[in-house]
């Protein structure tokens, strides 16, 4: 199973801080975001390979990271150098497949959260379900659910539907930018993007994919820390205590 985390955003919100280096290096605790995402993922022992998908100008920082760790990473420069030209997430996905011809499952996760649980069990729960999965939080914030991906689902969790933000919420249950593609279902990311799924937020594939495939949704098993603006990062860095046993 290749991780592929999504990197390539310019997270303009955090200028001067991020204005010269990519926010998921900075550094949370004794970590940076990455290494806290990466390590705890590797202890799932299914993922062979991570991929980041980077902007040209913040490459080269993902690859002198890269250097420090003992997985098998790999650094993919999408070629653009502002946020005015940048593909999007779910171009940068494409992007990263067809450059790199990865035809496997994939665990696809923005590279700019902090997570207090593991995603392990995410992971094994898609292993289990043998399907593309999400993740679901309850929001009881109708300004939040205005700027998230919003999933309907049945008893058994499977997506009724989704859709990134509406305007009008069908339920409370947000969608963090964390997924997994069957390596079937990965295939089928160009085909979403000739059929309109929206390319900009990287759970618009997924809206477009719960329409012609079975995905799950797991209950979030802990807290997300959304890194947006300086505010928030000063907050997490105080706050963020590490990933909690599970």
């Amino acid at each position: 199973m290749k991780c592929l985390i999504l990197a390539a955003g310019y997270a303009t919100r955090l200028y001067p801080l991020t204005e010269n280096f990519p926010k998921p290096l900075l550094t949370v605790g004794d970590k940076t975001i990455l290494d806290w995402l990466v390590d705890d993922i590797d202890e799932s022992g299914l993922v062979d390979e991570y991929i980041v998908i980077s902007n040209h100008k913040y490459a080269c920082h993902f690859d002198e990271w890269a250097k420090t760790k003992k997985q098998k990473v790999t650094v993919v420069d999408d070629g653009t150098s502002s946020n005015e030209t940048r593909l999007g997430a779910v171009k940068d996905i494409q992007f990263a497949l067809e450059s790199l011809e990865i035809d496997d499952d994939m665990l696809v996760i923005a590279g700019d959260n902090v997570l207090d649980f593991s995603l392990t069990k995410f992971i094994h729960y898609a292993k289990e379900k043998n399907a593309s999965c999400i993740m679901r939080y309850y929001e009881p914030e109708f300004q939040k659910l205005l700027k998230c991906g919003v999933v309907a689902i049945d008893g058994d969790d499977k997506v009724l539907s989704m859709t990134e933000k509406s305007p009008t919420p069908a339920t409370n249950w947000c969608c963090p930018p964390f997924y997994y593609y069957t390596k079937e279902d990965a295939r089928l990311v160009s085909e979403g993007i000739e059929s309109g799924c929206g390319t900009d937020a990287p759970g618009s594939y997924i809206a477009w994919l719960c329409t012609k495939t079975t995905v799950y949704a797991m209950e979030m098993l802990g807290k997300r820390y959304d890194i947006g603006n300086l505010e928030s990062y000063e907050k997490v860095k105080k706050e963020y205590k590490g990933i909690a046993d599970q």
